[in-house]
């Protein structure tokens, strides 16, 4: 009971901090804000790229060349810049010089027993091979490839090419400073063109154009 002049007694709460409300809430929605912020901006810089994507596929659509237009070069027809004929030409150690096409044959040989029949027609090239280099170089005429007016690319006919030159139809050894006459066969189909025919010194080299036409 209470005596008279004293204090009231301390209530319930008394002596004890006022309770903080909690943050972990604020934190939480902080977090939760902050991560929507981040993906909307994602977006946002996804959307632009994907933008710039788009235009620069257009762009680079507009400025390629049209199949058939001037700027573009027909298939098979080699650059009016490439050597002809009677021209001489380098392919690592062969300088190589066509000297001669001829199409349309349908048969190759004389011998019954060796003579050969094209599946279409042969065109067979003249070429003379001469080594440029200080060593032994070997030169296989498999490594000659023709191609058409159709860009169509073909090789030779070693079989055929025994009915001609023997020695050199499949493969031919050169010292430094000799040349060799080589009558590569290609079987073609009958109506086709030929265009052009890259010579190489091996299977690996970078090879030498030189049209036919």
């Amino acid at each position: 009971m209470q005596q008279p002049g004293q204090a009231p007694p301390p209530g319930p709460g008394y002596g004890r901090p006022p309770k903080k409300k909690s943050s972990g809430g604020k934190i939480v929605l902080i977090v939760v804000a902050a991560i929507i912020g981040l993906c909307g901006l994602g977006a946002v810089i996804a959307a632009v790229n994907g933008g710039d994507d788009k235009k620069s596929d257009k762009t680079a659509s507009s400025v390629a060349v049209e199949p058939g237009s001037s700027a573009a070069p027909q298939a098979g027809k080699p650059p009016a810049s490439l050597p002809g004929l009677n021209t001489p030409v380098r392919d690592g150690k062969f300088e190589f010089v066509v000297t001669e096409i001829q199409t349309g044959l349908g048969v190759v040989g004389d011998n019954p027993y060796l003579q050969r029949k094209a599946q279409g027609a042969y065109t067979i090239v003249s070429i003379t091979v001469r080594n440029t280099s200080d060593k032994p170089q070997g030169f296989s005429p498999s490594s000659q490839y023709l191609f058409d007016a159709q860009n169509r690319k073909f090789e030779n006919d070693a079989m055929a090419a025994i009915n001609l030159q023997a020695d050199t139809s499949v493969y031919a050894n050169l010292n430094p400073g000799n040349t060799v006459t080589a009558q590569v066969v290609f079987d073609l189909p009958a109506d086709a063109v030929p265009s052009h025919i890259v010579l190489h010194d091996s299977m690996f080299s970078g090879g030498a154009k030189v049209t036919l036409q």
